[in-house]
């Protein structure tokens, strides 16, 4: 059992709760019982995991061997150590460790039914968790982040995902420039959210391979996206209102695109 703060796991586990830190060492944290759990159920790349036993043990065991048939290392700490680890003010007695995994282009395997979901320029964690979730949940597998976009592996962002994060394939700091031009050899066709758009539901969008672009919360997409020959979708408000979160949005877009297609 870990007991001292000063502990080198420990002070290397703490370091990376900085984005700076978890990019030179291409590792992340995932903290709580449920989110360690979908992890391991996901096949995550999970180096190791550290775990405060105020848990009855008949509630760890089941958890406990699935990482002894994975290999996963484990140790205990006590739960000071723990805390100092943490990024949460109550943590649940468990956090792991896990490597990042870094796509390239070539992995996203762009058929007829594809969707690419584009975000540029989401900055609030919850937001960028929840699209994420929800992407997933949709049938969603590839998505592509813009430089202006939140860390991916921001303790918020993670926690929002509750576990979408491993089973996505998602390529971060992507220039619009770029992502255009993939959409164009692949021959992507290309919808953008916006205010001034057509009507989603007088979309056809059930043939072909697809890419959604949403923007920033407060200003929309940027300017490489909004002067690209892109169609523009909106979704219809009654009541005078003008907006909807970025994520419930992003949702209504994405289960529009699943129903024409009849994914789900």
């Amino acid at each position: 059992m870990i007991e001292s703060l000063q502990n080198e796991q420990v002070k290397y586990v703490v370091s990376l709760q900085r984005r700076k830190a978890r990019e030179e060492a291409q590792l992340f944290i995932i903290e709580g019982w449920r989110f360690v759990e979908e992890g391991v159920l996901r096949n995550a790349p999970i180096k190791k995991v550290f775990v405060c036993l105020e848990r009855e043990p008949s509630e760890w065991q089941p958890l406990l061997a699935q990482l002894r048939e994975r290999s996963i290392p484990f140790e205990e700490v006590d739960a000071r150590v723990l805390r100092k680890m943490s990024s949460t003010e109550e943590p649940q007695g468990i956090l792991a460790v896990v490597r990042q995994t870094n796509y390239t282009w070539s992995d996203l395997h762009i058929d007829s039914k594809s969707v690419v979901l584009i975000l540029d320029g989401i900055q609030d964690p919850g937001n960028l968790g929840t699209i994420l979730r929800t992407a997933l949940a949709s049938g969603v597998r590839y998505v592509c982040l813009t430089p202006g976009t939140v860390d991916l592996y921001n303790p918020k962002v993670l926690r929002s995902t509750m576990g979408a994060v491993f089973s996505l394939i998602i390529l971060p700091s992507q220039q619009p420039e770029d992502i255009l031009d993939f959409c164009q050899r692949r021959e992507l066709r290309v919808l953008m959210g916006d205010i001034q758009g057509v009507p989603i539901y007088q979309t056809k969008l059930s043939e072909g391979p697809l890419a959604l672009v949403v923007g920033n919360e407060g200003k929309g997409p940027s300017l490489s996206f909004r002067d690209a020959d892109i169609q523009r979708v909106t979704i219809p408000m009654a009541q005078e209102v003008e907006s909807l979160n970025v994520a419930m949005a992003t949702g209504i877009l994405l289960y529009e695109i699943v129903r024409q297609r009849g994914f789900l």
